[in-house]
């Protein structure tokens, strides 16, 4: 009986280690392309590939969240940041959030979330709604401050008997707009940097000339 035992378990073991190395590509590649489209639904076009250009930004709270620049040409036309909030009703909501170079979200993708259905998981299109502007977050200048919803005094109406989610989702959008300030910020100053760097270089032509 025990030899029997231990030759099922050795089986059933090499059959589990060989389903989870046929499965583990095809996962990641699934993974790799819901990472791409949720990162071309959320900002304006581009032709560069934001995943290989991503790196990692201070949100103000003592994390960082990874940053998507992307890029028409040479230009930035906006930023893909995945951000989080772990205070939803049933825990973690993770979500890629899309800024243009003038602070306005370009648009959002639900990543990953327990809430209640038909309660709280209604943020995935809850507050991108055209047709309902106190609802719609999307457009939004976060310049001009950041998101809450009314019941908190803000200016955006919470998912209907679900105030702890829609408080979450703000949550979120405001820590990547944080890191979204600073990776704009320091866009713009790598860029001027670098133009006054090429002004202030001397020219050499006129010792080519001469030799």
């Amino acid at each position: 009986m025990f030899l029997s035992l231990s030759v099922i378990c050795i089986t059933v073991a090499v059959l589990l280690a060989q389903v989870n190395k046929m499965t583990a590509r095809p996962i990641a590649d699934a993974r790799a392309m819901k990472l791409q489209n949720a990162i071309k639904e959320v900002v304006p076009p581009f032709d560069n590939d934001p995943v290989a250009e991503a790196y990692l930004m201070p949100d103000g709270s003592g994390d960082s969240l990874l940053v998507y620049p992307a890029k028409s040409g040479d230009e930035l036309v906006g930023f893909a940041l995945n951000s989080y909030s772990d205070n939803g009703f049933s825990g973690t909501i993770r979500i890629m959030v899309g800024f243009d170079m003038e602070h306005k979200i370009v648009n959002y993708a639900v990543l990953q979330h327990a809430e209640t259905p038909g309660l709280g998981s209604k943020m995935t299109e809850w507050f991108r709604d055209n047709t309902k502007p106190a609802q719609l977050v999307v457009g939004r200048d976060l310049s001009q401050g950041v998101l809450s919803v009314t019941k908190d005094g803000g200016e955006v109406d919470a998912i209907t008997a679900s105030t702890i989610t829609s408080r979450a989702f703000m949550e979120a959008v405001n820590r990547a707009y944080s890191a979204y300030s600073d990776s704009r910020e320091d866009a713009y100053t790598g860029a001027t940097a670098s133009t006054e760097k090429e002004e202030q270089e001397p020219s050499t032509e006129g010792e080519d000339n001469n030799e």
